[in-house]
């Protein structure tokens, strides 16, 4: 049984209420993410003990907004449409990934999975060696990535098919807001330093654990059609599913990207016995590529 068949099994007022989305759900997750780094900064700022170890936490934490912005592109963790935008938006800046760039990155990625010749994300090779993955988890391919894309969008400079000509100017715009957003970030790190320790900083430190964690998704998964067997769902505990807004359930949200995170739980359950790939936790799939480094 593939993704469609899995899909054409279920009953209708089943996928009816899976793909039911609501405001409530997303404002308390959103809270208690926001709530976590506000906290976080808190300690930093006051230089309270232990500060140096809530300067990862509050990078993983900031970092991992990039899982709600992925969300905001489907249109699904809250109802209202304006939410799911500026939500996307704001993400989008702290983690310097321009929201209507990434909407249509990532809507060819769940529209080619893993097809080597159309999936945006395989457009980069994988690492292979020691030094490609040390270089890859370190997040700095990927900043250097995201800050060139971000001037190029500015610039208008767009050439990836996946884009349409449509949407160059709103592209144009965020990239050009954000742009003054950093500029603005970087004048008043002349009055202060606060951003480095709470923003800046904490981000560099908490993208190795984002990288990590997203490679897992895909991985060493079959290249072929089926989003039962191209996409991992991860067995994790609750503070990873928290961070992540129930991402690790992967090979769901691939298979219906239209059911909100908070209902995704119960679409595992409904899928149980259809996984292609099921992975107890994230220390079995990274031994197991470490493992097979050159």
């Amino acid at each position: 049984m593939d993704h469609k068949a899995f899909i054409a099994q279920l009953a209708p007022e089943t996928l009816a209420t899976l793909n039911t989305t609501e405001n409530a759900a997303g404002l308390r997750h959103l809270a208690g993410h926001v709530a976590l780094i506000a906290v976080l900064a808190l300690w930093i700022a006051q230089g309270w003990p232990l500060w140096q170890v809530a300067l990862i936490a509050q990078g993983i934490a900031i970092c991992f907004l990039f899982t709600l912005e992925h969300e905001a592109t489907h249109k699904t963790p809250f109802r209202s449409a304006v939410l799911n935008e500026w939500v996307g938006r704001v993400c989008g800046v702290l983690i310097l990934l321009p929201f209507e760039w990434f909407r249509y990155f990532h809507l060819a990625h769940h529209r080619h999975t893993n097809d080597p010749q159309k999936d945006p994300e395989l457009a980069s090779p994988k690492p292979e060696t020691w030094a490609q993955y040390v270089r890859h988890v370190s997040g700095l391919p990927y900043w250097a990535s995201m800050a060139r894309i971000t001037l190029d969008c500015a610039r208008g400079r767009m050439d990836a098919a996946y884009i349409p000509s449509r949407a160059h100017p709103r592209i144009i715009r965020e990239a050009r807001v954000m742009l003054v957003i950093y500029a603005a970030a970087a004048i008043s790190l002349a009055v202060t330093p606060l951003l480095v320790w709470i923003w800046l900083l904490p981000a560099l430190l908490g993208q190795p654990f984002l990288r990590l964690y997203l490679m897992a998704e895909h991985g060493r998964c079959p290249m072929v059609s089926d989003m039962l067997q191209n996409t991992r769902t991860t067995r994790t505990n609750r503070i990873v599913r928290f961070l992540a807004w129930n991402m690790p359930y992967h090979t769901e949200h691939h298979a219906i990207p239209t059911v909100p995170f908070h209902r995704l739980p119960a679409l595992h359950k409904e899928m149980q016995g259809h996984h292609g790939v099921l992975e107890d936790g994230y220390a079995g799939f990274t031994a197991r590529t470490v493992r097979d480094l050159r």
